[in-house]
C-alpha cells in the first residue's frame, strides 16, 4: 500500500505540465480564492467595474436581510412560529437592494466627481464635510422613513415622528463613524469599491444597533406582561409572540 501510495507521489512530482500542474492550479483556487487578492474578490471587483449599480444592489439586499436574521437569532426576537426569518428579513432586503444600494450609489457617485483629482488634504477634509453635513442626513432620512414604514407606519404623520425621534440618535452614530470610514476608503480603496465598504461598515453597526433595540423591547414586554422574577428565564421569543396576540 505504501509502494502505491509513493509511486503516485513521484508521478504527480515529476511529470512536467502533467498533474503536479493540475494540482498546483487546484491549490491556488482553493487558498487564494477567498483571499484579499483571490479569484473571489477578483471576480467581485470585476463585476462593480462592468455592473457597478446591479452588483451594489445584491450586496446590499444581502447584508440588510443578513442583518435583521442575525439580530433576530442573537436577540433571540422570533416570529409568532417560532422562527428568525421573520417578515422583516425579505423587507430589509428590498430596501437595501431597491433603496439604498441605489441613493448610496448616486449620492457617492456625486460626492467623489465632486473631488476627482484633488488629493490635497484641505480637499479630503472638505470631502468629509460635505459627506457628514449634507450625503449622510440625506441618507439616515430615507433609512429612518423606511424603517417605519417597514415597522408597520402607513400615514405620513407617523412616519414623520419616526424620522424625527430618530434623526439625532443616528447623525450621532454617522458622525462619529462616517469620518473614519471615509478617512479609510480614501487612503486605501479604490473608488468602485466605496459603496460596498460603507455598506459593510454599517452591517456592522446596524447589527449591533438592531440587536440591542430587540433585546430592549423584550425586555420591556417581559416586565409588562410576566414581571421582573419571569423576566430571567421566559423565552423572549415566545413572549414577545404572546403579547402581541393579547397574551394567553
Amino acid at each position: 500500500m505504501s509502494v502505491k501510495f509513493e509511486e503516485t507521489k513521484i508521478t504527480t512530482t515529476t511529470t512536467p505540465g502533467g498533474k503536479h500542474d493540475l494540482i498546483h492550479e487546484v491549490g491556488n483556487a482553493l487558498t487564494k480564492g477567498g483571499g484579499a487578492n483571490g479569484y473571489l474578490a477578483q471576480a467581485y471587483l470585476r463585476q462593480l467595474q462592468q455592473n457597478p449599480l446591479r452588483t451594489k444592489m445584491l450586496t446590499s439586499g444581502t447584508l440588510a436581510g443578513l442583518q435583521e436574521f442575525l439580530a433576530s437569532w442573537i436577540a433571540q426576537d422570533r416570529s409568532k412560529h417560532g422562527h428568525y426569518f421573520t417578515s422583516r428579513v425579505p423587507k430589509m432586503a428590498i430596501y437595501g437592494a431597491f433603496i439604498s444600494a441605489p441613493l448610496g450609489h448616486v449620492l457617492i457617485s456625486i460626492l467623489q466627481k465632486m473631488f476627482r483629482g484633488r488629493t490635497s488634504l484641505k480637499a479630503k477634509i472638505l470631502q468629509i464635510l460635505v459627506s457628514n453635513l449634507i450625503v449622510s442626513p440625506l441618507q439616515n432620512t430615507v433609512y429612518l422613513a423606511s424603517m417605519a414604514i417597514i415597522a408597520g407606519a402607513r400615514t405620513f404623520h407617523q412616519v414623520r415622528a419616526t424620522v424625527r425621534a430618530g434623526f439625532m440618535p443616528v447623525m450621532k452614530v454617522s458622525w462619529v463613524t462616517s469620518p473614519v470610514t471615509l478617512a479609510f476608503a480614501q487612503k486605501f480603496l479604490p473608488e468602485q469599491t466605496w459603496v460596498p465598504f460603507f455598506n459593510i461598515v454599517a452591517f456592522i453597526i446596524g447589527t449591533y444597533i438592531n440587536t440591542h433595540t430587540k433585546k430592549k423591547r423584550i425586555a420591556a414586554l417581559r416586565r409588562k406582561h410576566y414581571g421582573d422574577s419571569r423576566s430571567q428565564t421566559g423565552r423572549p421569543g415566545d413572549e414577545y409572540d404572546r403579547s402581541s396576540r393579547g397574551g394567553y
